[in-house]
């Protein structure tokens, strides 16, 4: 299978920026996306850059601010915001089968592979090991981020005040502020903004974004595949936030709550989520595994994601009405200068633990470069950055 491409300009300005109107075949939505869902290591960020350069840079499916307000969206809704970007882009290009055949695609090989280390964790009782591998791929997911950063800031930031938003999104992520608030905040301010530059007396209207959250109190259970089903639901419904709070919901309720693991397996599951591509939200595929098998990590899986599919579903095809209210563009222009703000101070926290020595330096740099002079595919860059680790964990 080639993934070679027409070359592209040298400029990042000089890639068109009209999307193509023709429709994309199921077995290209779906072949995209299982290569994604196979190389797409370093959590959302990372997820999202290579999805950036893939459908915009490479393929022209999507125009940057298309892209920038998808990115919007899927940080206003609940689930794992790379799965649900990779839903908007198969909703687009092919429909309801897209959404569902690009999600599932992007899914499936984290899948697949939490469920092979899941078994060898019962059977073996420790975890592969895996540093080696991660010490290299960790420094060129640091540079994919960061062409990300750079391209996306072209767009995103359109003037002076979009820029004082972002800066002061930045400021209030690395302060440990709550994401939902500020990129409502984003959005507000941008609204407020626009308002003021148009000459409208008054107050803005009120944007109302309203979480709906299934937070009843939950009585200890006995294990069952319904109940696992159920919690798993109820968890990617209200999935705010990231990894983290992914990780404090399932131990509030599996492990405080229902006692059904421990923390330590609480621990290696999310390490399995860490170092397998694809989203994180696939620790709940490893818990299903260790609680119901293959039936059980099948139907974690279905309920953490089920919501992101419903969700897109209903906000997607109002995404461009809002771009064509400029009252909504506004807010939506701010919430896009935020989500790229958490995009950055995340890229600065990972690359604190990434480059650690002068070879992982080297290996981030090199591999900016090569991204942002050559277009490099990131598949290349991942496999370089794996072998690298490898040898010189063999050295």
């Amino acid at each position: 299978m080639s993934d070679r491409l027409p070359k592209q300009p040298a400029a990042i300005n000089e890639v068109p920026q009209t999307p193509r109107t023709d429709h994309t075949s199921l077995f290209e939505l779906a072949r995209l996306f299982l290569k994604l869902g196979t190389i797409a290591f370093g959590g959302p960020p990372a997820h999202i850059a290579m999805m950036e350069d893939e459908v915009v840079t490479r393929r022209g499916w999507l125009t940057r601010e298309q892209f920038l307000d998808f990115l919007g969206a899927a940080n206003l809704i609940p689930g794992p915001t790379s799965t649900e970007m990779a839903i908007h882009v198969g909703r687009v290009q092919a429909g309801w089968p897209g959404l569902l055949v690009a999600g599932s695609c992007f899914i499936l090989p984290s899948s697949v592979m939490v469920v092979v280390l899941a078994w060898l964790y019962l059977r073996l009782g420790s975890l592969p090991q895996v540093a080696g591998v991660l010490y290299g791929v960790k420094p060129v997911v640091i540079a994919l981020i960061v062409q990300a950063v750079l391209k996306l800031g072209k767009s995103a930031l359109k003037s002076t005040w979009l820029l004082a938003v972002g800066a002061a999104a930045v400021f209030a992520f690395a302060r440990g502020v709550d994401e939902l608030a500020v990129l409502a905040a984003g959005g507000l301010l941008a609204g407020i903004a626009h308002r003021v530059r148009s000459g409208r007396a008054g107050k803005p209207s009120p944007a109302v974004l309203s979480v709906a959250g299934m937070s009843g109190a939950m009585v200890a259970v006995p294990f069952g595949l319904g109940a696992l089903f159920l919690v798993f639901l109820k968890i990617g419904a209200i999935l705010f936030g990231g990894g983290y709070v992914l990780v404090a919901l399932i131990r509030s309720n599996l492990v405080a709550r229902l006692g059904w693991i421990s923390e330590r397996q609480l621990l290696d599951a999310v390490a399995m989520g860490q170092v397998t591509p694809g989203p994180l939200s696939t620790t709940a595929t490893f818990i299903g595994y260790l609680l119901g098998g293959f039936p059980g990590a099948t139907l974690a899986t279905v309920a953490i994601f089920l919501p992101a599919f419903v969700l897109v579903a209903i906000s997607g095809p109002l995404v461009p009405r809002l771009r064509q209210s400029p009252m909504a563009g506004a807010v939506l222009d701010g919430v896009n200068v935020a989500a790229l703000a958490l995009i950055t101070v995340v890229a600065w926290q990972l690359a604190r633990a990434a480059v650690i020595d002068w070879i992982t330096l080297v290996l981030a740099g090199v591999s900016v470069w090569l991204l942002m002079r050559y277009r490099v595919n990131s598949v290349w860059l991942v496999l370089g950055g794996a072998a690298v680790g490898l040898v010189r964990l063999w050295w």
